[in-house]
């Protein structure tokens, strides 16, 4: 009965046009007034210390470093280099953006924000060499995805929070599944290019591309001081976050000049709103799941999937249709406070990996950024095209099916994440 009301509290509100943080704390808090012997002000307590939690303060630290990189003239010093490496392949401007979104998310964590400075740059340009608008759209828009699957990963470090996984891991498990989707995707643009005659642009000589590089430099820079000192042993993720917020300010400010002293407040506070928006869903996520938590709801499921002798394949199954259809209406952070903790026990019950189901997480939370009706990439590259929104939806189709086939590679194919954990870590210690 609790169960129940809680979820289905929660999916009315969400119906109803009520923001996915305050549905979840209102189905919360409901519920615990009605059916739970708790007071509000321990679940309260309980759910202020959950906030504290050592991992999460990396997430505003890295989004106040992403905001200083779009600001600070970065994205565009990557989609140069980008150009000169690869600008003279058929279809070389939609494949260097695709490359310079691999480049602005190793840096950022942030999906949308990879959308931003890439595709407020390249999708113009992209226009007036000959290219249409919706495949420029639909390239950068699912490119963008990138964003929250390789390292520094927003998304990664909420799944590390809530079930207590190492960040340093499913950092180096999203390193690979990056890669690979970028290169897949580079592929299919390549691919169509030749078909359709898509134009390429002149050849950069070694120089040039040299100069390219060099100018790019700082950007690079970032990349290598953020995963070096991590895995060096320098210091944590978490530390690693505050490391790249105070560089990005030195770089952006100091260095390329672009962003002014003066802009630094609003580069403050719009890094502020994009945090508390984030830590309000999170703060509010870690209700409805103590909720759940308290009632037992995750312990029945598994032992209901344990009890059902349904095979691991099967179970990966499930948890793909769960993810993908929560990915299309909720925000990925949100999605996984609330469903790692339902999910996480009967997948550990059926021996899948921690660090391989975050990755599995993530991968369909790419394809929820790119998915109605709540896609924020769909929204983001609408806003910078000036496309309806029904036309972006149409231009990313063909790109949902290759992220789909490439969730069922990441999923059945454990080692293509795992390589680099296993191999530079070690094989992880059961607890």
């Amino acid at each position: 009965m609790t169960g129940a009301f809680l979820i289905g509290s929660m999916l009315v509100f969400l119906v109803i046009g009520m923001p996915i943080a305050i549905a979840l704390g209102l189905a919360g808090s409901l519920t615990i007034i009605l059916f739970m012997p708790d007071s509000l002000a321990s679940a309260a307590a309980r759910v202020f210390n959950t906030m504290e939690h050592y991992t999460l303060l990396a997430m505003p630290f890295f989004i106040l470093s992403s905001v200083f990189l779009t600001t600070g003239g970065v994205a565009r010093r990557l989609i140069d280099f980008a150009v000169a490496g690869v600008g003279h392949i058929p279809g070389g401007l939609a494949v260097a953006s695709v490359f310079a979104c691999v480049l602005f998310a190793a840096i950022s964590g942030s999906s949308p924000a990879t959308v931003v400075a890439v595709g407020s740059i390249v999708i113009a340009g992209m226009i007036r060499t000959g290219y249409s608008p919706m495949f420029a759209a639909g390239c950068v828009c699912t490119a963008g995805t990138l964003g929250i699957l390789l390292p520094p990963s927003i998304p990664m470090i909420a799944y590390s929070a809530t079930t207590e996984t190492s960040v340093g891991r499913l950092f180096l498990a999203g390193v690979m599944p990056g890669l690979l989707l970028g290169l897949v995707l580079a592929f299919v643009i390549y691919v169509y290019a030749r078909i359709t005659g898509l134009p390429r642009m002149e050849r950069a000589t070694w120089g040039e591309m040299a100069a390219a590089g060099a100018r790019a430099g700082w950007g690079l820079l970032l990349i290598v001081i953020i995963m070096g000192g991590i895995y060096g042993g320098i210091f944590t993720p978490t530390e690693a976050a505050a490391v790249a917020a105070v560089y990005s300010f030195v770089v952006a400010v100091w260095i390329h000049k672009d962003c002014s002293y003066a802009d630094v407040p609003k580069v403050l506070l719009d890094a502020a709103k994009l945090s508390v928006m984030l830590l309000f869903i999170v703060g509010n996520a870690f209700l409805f799941a103590h909720v759940l938590t308290a009632e037992q709801l995750p312990s029945m499921l598994a032992q209901k999937i344990i009890a059902a002798n349904l095979e691991p394949w099967m179970l990966l199954i499930f948890i793909n249709i769960l993810l993908l259809f929560a990915g299309q209406f909720m925000e990925p952070v949100a999605v996984i406070t609330i469903l790692a903790p339902v999910i996480f026990p009967a997948a550990m019950a059926m021996g899948v990996d921690p660090i391989h189901l975050g990755v599995i997480f993530v991968v369909n939370m790419e394809i929820g950024m790119v998915s109605p009706p709540v896609g924020l990439n769909l929204f983001v590259t609408s806003g910078i095209t000036g496309l309806p929104i029904l036309k972006v939806v149409k231009a990313v189709v063909p790109y949902v099916l290759v992220l789909l086939i490439f969730l069922v590679l990441i999923t059945y194919v454990p080692g293509i994440s795992m390589m680099l954990p296993n191999s530079l870590m070690g094989p992880e210690r059961p607890m």
